[in-house]
């Protein structure tokens, strides 16, 4: 877009955006923006633009992972879910999902106000932050990133079972893969994951008779590296930005 904001600017930004998530969900994403429109005079509206493509991307490869999952652990997924409930009730309940999901998307294309047309608007406004991400200049490097951003954060989540003993050899891929899920539905869902993250990492591992106890304490691991980083870089970048751009 034509903007050239510092460095330093950019990555303090994004701290004081988690920072700030721990306190008001998604509160973040328009300090973000707002921080850059201050210190580097990146109009409010672009800025957060870009940062819903930056959303638009991780709910993408979310959709990947989860897809990927489905495909390496269907078999045990589908044995859960039969064993839990009627395996005809899934398939007609799966049948109404498509069927509505088909009847939905009629209707909002057709929609003219109301409701439906603010849906319909949504939608579209996705669709397009999306398709923006194919058309940016630097567009390979965006995509590279990104996947290298999740893949780490995978890694990370694999590397941390090594620090509780009782796990080692027990937590089969899978359920690494269902885990992360879970605790990242959990940080989407809360103020980051406050005590909701450990509980859904270890019902996730419960699935697979993974002990509770060491489940529940990775999970508290997990949790709380994550959000003292937040909470040590997110201060400090609160603190030095201003002091950052005192000149200016």
């Amino acid at each position: 877009m034509g903007y050239k904001p510092k460095y330093p600017n950019s990555v303090m930004a994004v701290f004081i955006a988690y920072l700030a998530n721990l306190g008001i969900p998604r509160s973040g994403e328009a300090l973000r923006a707002l921080t850059l429109t201050n210190y580097e005079g990146v109009p409010f509206e672009k800025g957060f633009g870009t940062i819903v493509a930056e959303r638009v991307a991780d709910l993408i490869v979310m959709l990947f992972v989860i897809a990927i999952t489905l495909c390496i652990q269907f078999d045990f997924i589908w044995d859960l879910l039969t064993k839990n409930f009627n395996p005809t009730k899934i398939i007609v309940l799966l049948a109404g999902l498509i069927v509505g999901g088909i009847l939905l998307i009629i209707f909002i294309k057709k929609a003219k106000k109301g409701i439906a047309l603010k849906i319909k608007n949504f939608i579209l406004g996705i669709y397009e932050g999306a398709t923006s991400i194919l058309r940016m200049k630097n567009k390979w490097g965006f995509i590279f990133h990104t996947l290298f951003i999740w893949s780490m954060y995978i890694l990370m989540f694999y590397v941390t079972i090594f620090s509780v003993e009782e796990l080692h050899g027990q937590v089969p891929a899978g359920a690494i893969l269902i885990a992360f899920i879970a605790g990242s539905f959990s940080i989407a869902a809360t103020n980051g994951g406050v005590g909701l993250y450990p509980i859904a990492v270890a019902g996730a591992f419960s699935l697979f008779n993974v002990a509770y106890s060491p489940s529940i304490a990775f999970g508290w691991i997990m949790w709380a590296s994550q959000t003292l980083m937040i909470m040590i870089l997110g201060g400090m970048s609160f603190l030095y930005l201003p002091i950052f751009n005192s000149k200016k």
